[in-house]
């Protein structure tokens, strides 16, 4: 594997990641997992912040990390478009100064087989988001 794709920060957010745990307190939890891999991810909705638990290979829980930080204080509306800008960075390999840390991820494009390894805990985020929209809540902002 190429050092585009393992930048420094992904191999920190992989080995330390400030947002992983599961909160003691959540509304809703959103889950992805790749059958083909074994990567598992769970996402926490926590008021305005967002946590996960990510069980896998480096870019998932880089990934994971890297999303809570960015997603958290949004709206589910906000959270559409930074994930499509996402998808748009890691299909792409287009770096967008708006996704910030989330950049690191770019040399994903290089790798097509470890798309979904990057955009797991996005869909994870989409099923938490679902949920707390289907219980009333106010789906993060």
């Amino acid at each position: 594997m190429s050092e585009a794709l393992y930048q420094s920060i992904v191999l920190e957010r992989s080995r330390n990641p400030r947002l992983a745990g599961r909160p003691d307190v959540f509304e809703t939890e959103g889950q992805g997992e790749n059958r083909i891999c074994g990567d598992r991810v769970g996402i926490f909705l926590a008021g305005d912040r967002l946590r996960h638990e990510a069980q896998g290979c480096a870019i998932l829980a880089a990934s994971a990390d890297l999303m809570c930080q960015a997603a958290s204080g949004k709206t589910a509306d906000e959270i559409a478009i930074l994930n499509d800008k996402f998808e748009c960075l890691v299909k792409t390999g287009q770096e967008n100064p708006e996704l910030g840390e989330l950049n690191a991820l770019a040399g994903i494009a290089q790798y097509p087989s470890r798309l979904r390894c990057a955009t797991l805990p996005w869909s994870a985020l989409r099923d938490a988001l679902a949920k707390a929209v289907l219980a009333g809540g106010t789906a993060n902002g």
